[in-house]
């Protein structure tokens, strides 16, 4: 199966979004409040299209139920990936994700939320929210209860070129002027613990305060990407991280390099650059799965691409 499965983005408007997957990626957004490109997803929220080849037209969702065979027959109900582009130009409300668990448990049997954060561009002065300051659930509860929301959360200052590890039960929160590429469990599950008094609609949002207290971890635990590097000849691969639902890892090329493909199924994600796939042109912002057993693959160019398998 040499068929690359190119997919159309489902794009999504909220009240922190920009315009930025327009100007930078090309994309066809909504408005100018576009804050999600779901970029490869079957998640019933946002299931991507097919964009070409034997299976033109046909949804993510029913390839993998259909053809499993085009993903090395891995066992599961849903397509078990989600990957997006975040345009924040505004701050995303302060929240957390329940675990498989939590999730199965309160939430319908949906899937819990593991994800994590490639820094694709931010401000000079660029900053995230990830984790907090209390040192237990009690202490939690009280900064909650009375709203010491600067106490309690925990800020970085973030650069182009960081990433973030979210385990379930991570305080987080992206904010103004960041473009992230995530790569999560295919969920769309999320307990927001503030989201700074806005209104949408004339109405705040809904906050989820009890599900939250449940499932933060406390106190915060921190995970230290990997960051590991391998040389080829014409490209750089910079494996970020490795966990139960993925493994996400950065492609730059420059020049003519080929890869092995050792998964399933592979997603590749261009986030910069231009160049060619087996002879196929890319550009940034587009994204493709390379099909179980399409092998070895050959990439030309000058791009930087994320991995995910």
């Amino acid at each position: 199966m040499k068929d690359i499965l190119f997919l159309e983005p489902v794009l999504k408007e909220m009240i922190w979004g920009g315009s930025r997957l327009k100007s930078d990626f090309g994309y066809d957004i909504p408005s100018d409040h576009t804050g999600e490109c779901w970029a490869v997803s079957a998640h019933a929220n946002g299931d991507c299209t097919v964009k070409n080849g034997l299976f033109k037209g046909e949804k993510l969702s029913s390839l993998w139920k259909n053809h499993p065979e085009l993903f090395g027959n891995v066992r599961g109900d849903v397509f078990p990936l989600l990957v997006k582009i975040i345009d924040a130009k505004n701050d995303l409300s302060i929240q957390v994700h329940p675990d498989d668990r939590y999730a199965a448990e309160h939430e319908n049997g949906a899937l819990g939320k593991t994800e994590c954060w490639y820094i694709l561009d931010c401000d000079p002065d660029g900053k995230i929210v990830i984790g907090h300051n209390a040192k237990d659930k009690t202490e939690l509860k009280d900064m909650i209860d009375n709203q010491k929301w600067n106490d309690l959360i925990r800020v970085l200052p973030i650069k182009k070129g960081d990433f973030f590890q979210i385990e379930p039960g991570t305080v987080h929160a992206i904010k103004t002027g960041t473009l992230i590429l995530e790569t999560q469990q295919s969920s769309d599950i999320t307990y927001r613990l503030y989201d700074y008094d806005r209104l949408s609609d004339g109405k705040p949002r809904e906050l989820h305060i009890n599900k939250c207290i449940d499932v933060i971890t406390c106190p915060h635990e921190e995970v230290i990407a990997d960051r590991n590097i391998i040389e080829f000849e014409n490209a750089t691969v910079e494996h970020l991280i490795s966990c139960d639902y993925y493994t996400v890892s950065k492609l730059w090329v420059n020049g003519s390099q080929s890869f092995k493909q050792k998964e399933p199924f592979t997603i590749l994600s261009v986030v910069e650059g231009e160049g060619n796939i087996d002879g196929t042109p890319i550009v940034k912002g587009d994204h493709f799965i390379l099909p179980a057993g399409y092998g070895e693959y050959t990439m030309e160019g000058e791009v930087v691409v994320i991995k995910t398998v």
